[in-house]
């Protein structure tokens, strides 16, 4: 990626935001400069092996995890430091501020992975150590570093690149919007009526949109895919809405992304996929093993943009 054009990112410098509750904590700047260091990190991993030795990372996880918590861990392993871990409801045996001022005497930084975005935020209003939102109900902003750092490396520069997002208007969907229009990508999210991404977010999407960047909301996927160079999609019910999956698979059957919906969008473009994925549900298996798939490039990116982030938010 080319840096030339902006400030060369400084390592013994803290970003401006104590914590990242949302995509919208990095600064601009902030945003260029993690994307310009995840590539240094995976180019040159051992550069940075000991750069936050002696830290301690706190994991506090109320959703089953693969892709989060393994590299979480080995993200702050590889910079030479350690993690500990937690499963279950946080703030049930006792209040969230206090588990948040506990972990501040003990470790270094807190990766939450809740339901709500209420409970990542009261850890940040009470904890003096970063907090990072490993996802939350209105965000996913880990799962859009690695996404668009993944399209860099696919297509360059992300300027009137356009991404659509097929499916449930989710925290994925906010968080790539947000994060797309910064970097001056269209993005066109496709849902079924009723499931469309949150209002006061697609406005702020839209507010935030550098450089002409659109945000569309439709219900119509075969429109939100054409002129798409990523094709991009969720499972149809997250955890904590297993009660509505039998009503969301006769709902969402229409938004399946197939070999079909796929020959839509133009030559070249892209399959994207956060994982898990419900095979036969919200994709095919032809699609997600086809060659236009990235899901594994983005599944390995995830490790490389959370050093990145460690290191801004820890500094050295």
């Amino acid at each position: 990626m080319a840096t030339s054009a902006r400030t060369p990112f400084a390592l013994s410098r803290k970003v401006a935001a104590a914590d990242l509750r949302r995509d919208q904590d990095l600064s601009l700047t902030e945003l260029h400069q993690l994307l310009d260091l995840t590539a240094e990190v995976k180019r040159a991993p051992k550069k940075y092996r000991r750069a936050l030795e002696g830290k301690y990372l706190s994991l506090l996880f109320e959703k089953p995890s693969l892709r989060t918590r393994m590299t979480f861990e080995l993200a702050i392993q590889q910079l030479g430091g350690g993690a500990v871990a937690s499963v279950g409801p946080i703030g049930e045996r006792e209040p969230v501020k206090d588990v948040a001022r506990n972990l501040d005497r003990w470790t270094d930084c807190i990766a939450a992975r809740t339901f709500s975005q209420h409970t990542i935020n009261e850890l940040a209003d009470h904890a003096g150590i970063p907090v990072i939102n490993a996802l939350s109900d209105l965000y996913h902003p880990c799962q859009a570093l690695a996404d668009v750092f993944t399209l860099v490396e696919k297509h360059g520069d992300l300027q009137g690149l356009k991404l659509a997002f097929i499916g449930d208007g989710n925290n994925v969907a906010h968080s790539l919007m947000i994060t797309g229009a910064r970097l001056g990508m269209h993005v066109s999210v496709a849902t079924p009526e009723g499931y469309s991404p949150e209002p006061g977010i697609v406005s702020e999407a839209r507010a935030l949109a550098e450089r002409g960047a659109r945000i569309a909301i439709t219900h119509n996927p075969e429109e939100a895919v054409e002129g798409a160079a990523a094709v991009y999609t969720d499972v149809w019910a997250s955890m904590g809405q297993e009660s509505e999956a039998d009503q969301r698979r006769h709902r969402f059957a229409p938004f399946r992304v197939n070999s079909e919906l796929m020959a839509k969008a133009p030559s070249g473009a892209v399959f994207m996929h956060c994982l898990p994925a419900k095979r036969g549900q919200e994709t095919t298996d032809e699609v997600l093993e086809s060659a236009a798939s990235v899901v594994f490039d983005q599944a390995e990116n995830r490790l490389h943009a959370q050093k990145a982030l460690l290191l801004m938010l820890l500094g050295h």
